[in-house]
């Protein structure tokens, strides 16, 4: 298993110099000249120059990428160029908003999406599989644009039970933070549930079938313990591949979460960014978002010698 481990973290730096490269690269995609179009069609001639010399425009594209990774090994990310703050400051000061809105729903969807894909799996053919089948293809179709503000209507307006908009660090009060983050979180974790359900039932079918199985039923094992021990455990890896995938998805759709509840987080910050064409936070964005997405599918290939020995043989 450590050497799965320390294999697969070999291949992480090369992916991780990929990602910079990408994240530094953005600049490049500004039609025209950066620094002109960054300003603004009425910036004058010293507006456009001082962004230059903050983008160190005037130096060869290798040195300025040199430059700006050697920052970021640093923690240096650079300065916004529009309201002149640490853009490395901005991103840990919403960071916590994102990660704990992320979080919430992501176990939401597991906790949903696992026991609901293991009983329709056991159960299959049954009216329980039937349902949640219904079910979980309600779930994917609705978008979370459509199950906010109706999630917003429901149990805002109408019953009154949670708060509509607004963020509550968990430092300040656990509970009032749960309530902030209950409504966007399960808005975002629909999708998510239905899809690991999916995945759930069709590995709990397949596994099932397996002579291992059958025998552990012979054997005259509780159902719990073939559940439990023989048929999730092998059942598992396109589920843990299902809910790895998740992570990008669900930072794509909370932008417009966290826009729709008002929740201060690097999604809502991010597209003032792109209006702004501020391309220093947009670039350190991109860069913690990838390196997340990477070590979150390292942690994923990890988890399979965990599922499969035959994978930690290999």
């Amino acid at each position: 298993m450590l050497r799965l481990a320390a294999r697969r973290l070999l291949k992480v730096i090369p992916l991780l110099l990929l990602v910079s490269f990408i994240s530094f690269g953005l600049l490049n995609l500004v039609p025209g000249d950066p620094a002109v179009q960054i300003a603004g069609e009425f910036a004058t001639d010293d507006q456009v120059e001082a962004i230059r010399a903050d983008l160190g425009l005037d130096d060869p594209w290798p040195v300025r990428y040199a430059s700006w990774l050697g920052n970021v090994v640093r923690g240096d990310f650079g300065e916004s160029l529009f309201s002149k703050v640490s853009v490395g400051a901005q991103i840990w000061g919403r960071l916590p908003a994102t990660v704990s809105l992320l979080g919430l729903a992501l176990a939401i969807s597991a906790l949903i999406g696992i026991p609901a894909g293991t009983i329709a799996g056991w159960r299959e053919e049954s009216r329980l599989d039937r349902f949640l089948t219904v079910g979980t293809t309600v779930g994917v179709a609705i978008p979370v644009f459509v199950a906010g503000p109706i999630l917003i209507l429901a149990f805002s307006l109408k019953l009154q039970w949670l708060p509509a908009t607004g963020f509550v660090p968990i430092t300040e009060n656990p509970i009032d933070w749960l309530r902030s983050l209950l409504l966007p979180a399960v808005a975002l974790a629909l999708t998510g549930a239905a899809e690991i359900a999916r995945q759930t039932r069709a590995g709990v079918i397949e596994v099932k079938k397996q002579d291992f199985v059958r025998t552990a039923q012979a054997n005259g094992l509780a159902t719990w313990q073939v559940l439990g021990k023989h048929t999730l455990k092998n059942a598992m890896i396109p589920v843990v591949t299902v809910v790895g995938l998740q992570i990008g998805r669900l930072f794509g759709l909370s932008v417009l979460i966290e826009q729709l509840f008002n929740i201060p987080g690097l999604g809502s910050r991010l597209v003032t960014a792109v209006f702004e064409n501020d391309v220093p936070f947009i670039q350190g964005t991109v860069l913690i978002l990838g390196t997340v997405i990477v070590l979150v599918n390292s942690a994923v290939d990890i988890s399979y010698g965990y599922f499969n020995p035959r994978v930690r043989s290999s």
